[in-house]
């Protein structure tokens, strides 16, 4: 896990954000504002009006709309949104409608290029994406850019299969296992088998049978969502205006530490709304495009454009929303739920200077009443660093715990407290942590944050809606990711690697969801993926990015000529 977490260290520098907002804003100015046309245009090729059954492909339009946002609009919406709050506060929200918006032109750029260059030699069954895009590209130049350009191609499919095991795979399961087993108390293991055969029906039938899928499950559970967090900010109509301007001034001002929060500068709030937002909506990581490259058209750029219409819904719309919920029921810097019985004290610890032990004369019985404790619940409570400041820019740091049973049979209850490790965050070893009051806070990880928001306002509508929604993104999630994976080892290996794959596929489904306990390892997964598809995918859009820029201009000035037939 350190070799993983130092490897995020690199990936996540500061020049990676920077990278991905220069690039959207780049194609932004280069396609004059490309957004405009996904929302009108694209919305109009969408409803098929300009659909031909002739075309080679294997699904329309709407179905590989589909098929791309069932990969986005996920976990990342419900739990990706609590994630970024929690660590960096409201002004999150504001810099992932930055990579929203940014990310709209980022996506029409890429799918139109892989679309320009995928793979029809069988026109039922297409292949696309950043690695056909070089081999093809480069491949032109000569015999001797062969050799470059098929282990870029194969670079790039080592970093989709990280992304598709890990945000695409394991971050779903192990969010849907963590809130089954949290509110029904249903076995961790048994989410990810039941999991696993789900996805397993679906993606045994391919693109066709993901389309067709996705085309009915995402228009629904859009929709159902949706619905019930507009009806929380209905009741809390009032509100909303303040969050908004709490958003904003969050976003340039930074945010102080109150109740559950632990504050949060400016650059704190910049780099988790972006890293969440780039998790949800995948803008500028190159996993769209494998998905949109089985649409039916022979308009490479009107495909593209119709791929910005996804960071629109996903991001600017459904984490948007999500975001609201969180911040106008409070639960984001919700109150403590008591204050712990006994004494607690923070030392050093002498093997290793970096960590430090929590010794409290405390049990169960010492914890505030709460109806929510079941077995394996997780709290915390608040210390002052002394001597040292954290990366966030202040010195706070959460006293972890859990509830674990010792005996099953008597059901007797106990704590345990994890140590805390001053890592890289810190800016050196800290000379004293002294808890700033006996308060405990209720853990409340991803998912499960977003839960406890409905369940604020609504009480049980979090326990039914949020684990129904849950479960429904995580698996459309998923079946498209299984996609992008299989994509990859098709190019690598070719088909007869598919079954072994989703096979690996499926198992690590059941690993997640029953064998990672830890957010913060999670989160390194989580980050590992992201940003290693990234950096492979960002060199690829910066030096062909051209040729999908004069596709679209020349489909835009033959768009206005009205050489297409519009079928109404």
């Amino acid at each position: 896990m350190a070799a993983f977490s130092w490897a995020n260290g690199i990936l996540w520098s500061d020049w990676t954000p920077r990278i991905l907002l220069a690039a959207g804003l780049l194609y932004t100015v280069w396609t004059i504002f490309s957004q405009y046309t996904s929302m009108t245009h694209g919305l109009a090729v969408v409803r098929g009006k300009y659909d031909n059954p002739d075309d080679p492909g294997a699904i329309n339009h709407f179905q590989a709309l589909s098929a791309a946002l069932s990969a986005t609009v996920g976990l990342g919406n419900i739990g990706g949104v609590a994630l970024a709050i929690a660590a960096g506060g409201p002004g999150a929200v504001f810099y992932m409608w930055i990579v929203g918006l940014l990310g709209m032109a980022l996506k029409t750029v890429e799918i139109t290029l892989a679309m320009m260059y995928r793979n029809t030699d069988d026109p039922e069954n297409p292949h696309g994406g950043a690695m056909w895009v070089v081999e093809k590209v480069l491949g032109e130049k000569g015999s001797e850019w062969k050799g470059l350009a098929r282990a870029i191609g194969v670079f790039f499919c080592i970093t989709l299969l990280i992304s598709t095991m890990t945000g695409g795979n394991m971050f779903q399961a192990w969010s849907v296992a963590g809130l089954s087993e949290g509110y029904f108390g249903i076995p961790k293991v048994a989410t990810g088998i039941i999991m696993a055969l789900i996805v397993g029906a679906v993606i045994i039938g391919g693109i066709k049978r993901i389309g067709s899928v996705a085309g009915k499950l995402v228009p629904f559970m859009c929709l159902m969502y949706v619905t019930a967090a507009i009806i929380v900010l209905i009741v809390n109509i009032d509100e909303v205006p303040a969050m908004f301007l709490s958003i904003f001034q969050s976003a340039f001002n930074g945010e102080e530490a109150q109740r559950a929060f632990l504050g949060g500068s400016v650059g704190w709030a910049f780099i988790w709304g972006m890293k969440r937002a780039l998790f949800s909506n995948e803008a500028g990581q190159g996993s769209a495009p494998i998905a949109h490259a089985a649409a039916k058209t022979d308009e490479p750029a009107r495909e593209g454009i119709v791929g910005g219409i996804g960071p629109f819904i996903d991001t600017l719309c459904i984490c948007t929303i999500t975001a609201l919920v969180i911040l106008v029921t409070q639960a984001w810097n919700r109150e403590a739920i008591g204050d712990i019985e006994g004494v607690v004290v923070v030392a050093q610890s002498a093997e290793n200077p970096e960590v430090w032990q929590v010794r409290a004369s405390t049990d169960f019985d010492a914890l505030p009443e709460s109806t929510q404790w079941g077995d394996d619940s997780n709290f915390y409570m608040v210390a002052n660093v002394e001597g040292a400041t954290h990366a966030r820019g202040n010195s706070l740091v959460r006293l972890q715990g859990s509830v674990v049973v010792n005996d099953v049979d008597s059901g007797v209850r106990t704590l345990v407290w994890k140590d805390v490790k001053f890592d890289d965050k810190w800016d050196q070893v800290p000379s004293a942590v002294v808890p700033r009051d006996l308060g405990v806070y209720q853990a409340y990880d991803g998912a499960q944050l977003t839960a406890h928001a409905f369940d604020r306002q609504f009480p049980g509508l979090g326990r039914w809606l949020v684990t129904i929604a849950a479960w429904l993104f995580a698996i459309s999630t998923m079946i498209s990711w299984s996609y992008y994976g299989e994509q990859g080892m098709v190019y690598m290996l070719g088909m007869r690697s598919v079954l072994p794959y989703k096979l690996a596929f499926l198992a690590c489904t059941i690993w997640a969801a029953a064998g990672i306990n830890s957010t913060e390892h999670m989160e390194v997964f989580m980050d590992l993926g992201t940003g290693a598809m990234l950096w492979a995918n960002l060199p690829i859009i910066f030096v062909f990015g051209h040729l999908a820029v004069r596709c679209l201009n020349d489909y835009g000035n033959r768009f206005k000529a009205g050489e297409f037939k519009r079928h109404d």
